[in-house]
This record gives structure tokens, sequence and C-alpha cells, in this order.
């Protein structure tokens, strides 16, 4: 069960470094239009705001990959569960009140990989 949910918190990492990628670098791009929704009128508008977002998601996996490679185990399962806790109130926080799809891209990911690690102990 460990290297389950390991696996699960290194997805959830690479989760967030590509919503990084697509926030603050594809946010004007026919990609990010795409992902996002908008027009290219819209992504150039809010493009700043975008970029914020991206460095929050950046702080968020560099807090995973941090959990993961950490030598002490006791340490590392603390500090998954806190980033992959942040990581949950994000996803249901997006998920209420920007868009549905984040409860499973984002909210639903972090919810599995926190119950893995709860399991795993």
């Amino acid at each position: 069960m460990q290297a389950l949910a390991t696996i699960l918190v290194a997805i959830v990492a690479i989760e967030h470094v590509y919503i990084l990628i697509l926030e603050m670098v594809l946010w004007t791009t026919p990609r990010g239009l795409r992902a996002f929704g908008m027009t290219p009128a819209q992504a150039e508008a809010t493009k700043v705001l975008a970029a914020n977002q991206g460095l929050y998601n950046g702080f968020l996996a560099a807090g995973l990959f941090w959990a993961l490679l950490h030598p002490d185990p006791a340490f590392a399962w603390q500090i998954k569960l806190f980033f992959l806790g942040a990581v949950l109130v994000a996803g249901l926080y997006g998920g209420a009140t920007a868009s549905r799809k984040i409860f499973v891209i984002q909210a639903l990911p972090a919810a599995v990989a926190l119950a893995a690690v709860l399991i795993a102990g």
C-alpha cells in the first residue's frame, strides 16, 4: 500500500506542475484557452491572475515532491497530509466557485491520494 500511496502523491504533484505550466506559460495559447474554456480576450485580461494561480499550484507541487523526498518517513507523512489537504481544499473551493470539473481534476485525485497515505500509515 505504501508504494501505491507514493505513486498517487507523485501523480498529484506532477498534475500540479502541469497546472502551473498551463496557468503561467500556456494561458493565452490555444491549449490554455481550451483547458479553461476562455476566449483570447478573456485570457489576455486575466493572464496576470492566472500566473499567480500557477505559482500557487507550483508551491503545492513543490511541497508534495518535498514530502516524497524527505528522508524522515514520519515527517514526510506529515508533509504529505498537509499538502494533500491543501490541494483537496483548493479543489473543493475551486469546484464550488469556479468550475465543477475541478472537483474531478483536482479534488478527487487529492482525496484518493490522501486516503492512500492515511491507510498506508
